[in-house]
């Protein structure tokens, strides 16, 4: 007979891609992007999405109020300082949603109550306020000492206790800094269970991050010792060296029950597309060797791990691909592949295009049918990736003609149309073919900018592989990140460096905005 899971025992999920990993340099997002994420989210079955910082950004604000009103399923948060004008900003950016929550924070340790130039007494007094006025616009309200790990025990948990007084639902423990190791941390929650006297009344969570490797770790190691919420983030990605990644502690839960005595509710069937998605918009690769979602996460090169597996799958294997997403059996895409089988292997990779979108990649998907033998789930990303759009195309390539060689001056002519109308052509020689497009490109521009990195890969293998370039670009201390992707590799790095002025020319003026607030 098999026993009911006790609803104790569940690890509630609460996914800050949007808001953390956003913050990953040269990740920024699109109202639209953003959207399309969180709906993957919602199917991806995620307890929690914090869907941004409304006070940030007036974009910030617009993502957090149409997610709020348009996913449904999970809850959605909004993050806010102690401060009233980020609270009230955040509770009307989530004013439309069935389940709000607002999670406000303060940081509680030596280095963060100097950094801000607060006593203890009065953070301990603006973290109160700030639950109290949070409480005002719903039930659920979530706060963080920020900086937890380094806070002095006694007063954190003084702050814990006051804040739940103050009607506080969720208390998150962070590692904001990555500086804890397992033991250190799990101990950290063992106290305060045994030494706040009222925390049966809220959900204890924690936050950590990954500067020394231990983010999951220390996040696994809280919840076997009491914590019951775990803040992540698909691919692990974040701030500096990233957050705990969502999909290596939902594996480590399912895989490994029989040790934590834990579940989650989260569907992992949709982890691949999850992470694929996420890498795609964000412009940011999945390492091979990362776990359960990488490339090689479930490939077998040795032999006798192929005999093995072979044989019988767990002799290698601890994890059924089918349960992360990963299909045993795929629809061979070719020249003579219809829409509907595009569009079912689309859908399987986590795009759920509009009739429009989907006769557009179609149309890119046969001229790349026509060049290869088999088109892969990467050829149809990097498609994807360059075909649907909905950053402002100040900058869109028209023609391209570039000439190198062995004792040649390497040159380019570059034709771009700006803003739908005017064309403007120009030529320009450089070190090679890509830096001569580059110099045309500037040209018309008229924009000086650096290139801070330039990276290229096949997406698959072959003489006619797919070839995808991103490039991180930066003007003025404004940073963003490009990417394109063609069989012809000058085409695509053409293609990467003009989406990275677009997309600059769209984020300018919302960095200066988040400059402003903060």
């Amino acid at each position: 007979m098999t026993s009911k899971k006790n609803d104790s025992d569940r690890v509630i999920v609460f996914d800050t891609t949007l808001r953390d990993a956003e913050q990953t340099p040269g990740a920024s997002l699109t109202v639209r992007e953003k959207v399309e994420i969180a709906h993957q989210l919602a199917r991806l079955n995620v307890d929690v999405i914090e869907a941004g910082f409304p006070i940030s950004s007036d974009e910030d604000f617009e993502a957090v109020r149409r997610i709020a009103h348009e996913v449904e399923g999970p809850t959605i948060c909004g993050l806010s300082r102690a401060i009233d004008k980020d609270i009230n900003r955040a509770g009307e950016a989530l004013k439309s949603a069935p389940n709000p929550r607002i999670h406000t924070f303060i940081g509680t340790s030596p280095n963060h109550t100097a950094m801000v130039g607060k006593t203890t007494d009065e953070v301990l007094r603006m973290a109160v306020n700030a639950v109290e006025r949070a409480k005002s616009y719903g039930d659920d309200v979530e706060f963080s000492p920020m900086d937890a790990a380094r806070t002095d025990r006694a007063y954190l948990y003084d702050v814990i206790e006051a804040t739940i007084e103050a009607g506080a639902t969720t208390i998150n423990i962070p590692d904001t800094v990555g500086c804890a190791v397992p033991e250190q941390f799990g101990d950290l929650i063992t106290g305060i269970r045994k030494n706040v006297p009222n925390i049966d009344r809220a959900v204890l969570s924690v936050h950590c991050h990954d500067d020394l490797g231990m983010a999951v770790i220390n996040s696994l190691t809280a919840l076997k010792n009491g914590a019951r919420q775990a803040e992540c983030t698909i691919n692990g990605l974040g701030e500096r060296a990233g957050n705990a990644a969502l999909e290596e502690i939902v594996m480590a839960v399912s895989t490994r029950g029989n040790y934590f005595g834990l579940h989650t509710n989260v569907k992992t069937r949709e982890l691949i597309a999850t992470s694929r998605l996420v890498s795609q918009l964000m412009g940011i690769m999945v390492p091979p060797n990362k776990a359960i979602v990488g490339a090689n996460a479930f490939a077998h090169s040795s032999g006798i791990h192929q005999d093995g597996v072979l044989k019988n799958r767990e002799n290698f294997e601890i994890i059924d691909p089918r349960d992360v997403g990963l299909d045993a059996t795929s629809i061979v895409l070719t020249a003579r592949s219809g829409r509907h089988a595009l569009k079912h292997r689309l859908e399987k990779l986590g795009h759920h295009l509009s009739p429009e979108n989907l006769d557009k990649t179609y149309g890119r998907f046969l001229k790349v049918a026509d060049k290869k033998k088999e088109v892969y789930d990467e050829d149809l990303l990097a498609i994807i990736g360059d075909e649907i759009r909905d950053i402002p195309t100040k900058y869109r390539l028209e023609y391209l003609h570039t000439v190198s060689g062995t004792g040649t001056v390497p040159s380019a002519t570059v034709r771009i149309r700006i803003n739908g109308t005017e064309e403007v052509q120009e030529s320009a020689w450089g070190d090679g073919p890509v830096d001569a497009a580059y110099k045309a490109i500037a040209k018309i521009s008229g924009t000086s900018v650096q290139v801070h990195e330039y990276t290229i890969r096949a997406v698959t293998s072959g003489a006619e592989a797919m070839g995808e370039v991103n490039v991180r670009i930066s003007r003025n201390g404004a940073e963003t990140t490009g990417r394109g992707a063609s069989t012809d590799i000058i085409e695509a790095s053409a293609k990467a460096y003009i989406d990275a002025l677009n997309r600059l020319a769209a984020r300018t003026g919302i960095e200066a905005q988040r400059a402003q607030a903060v």
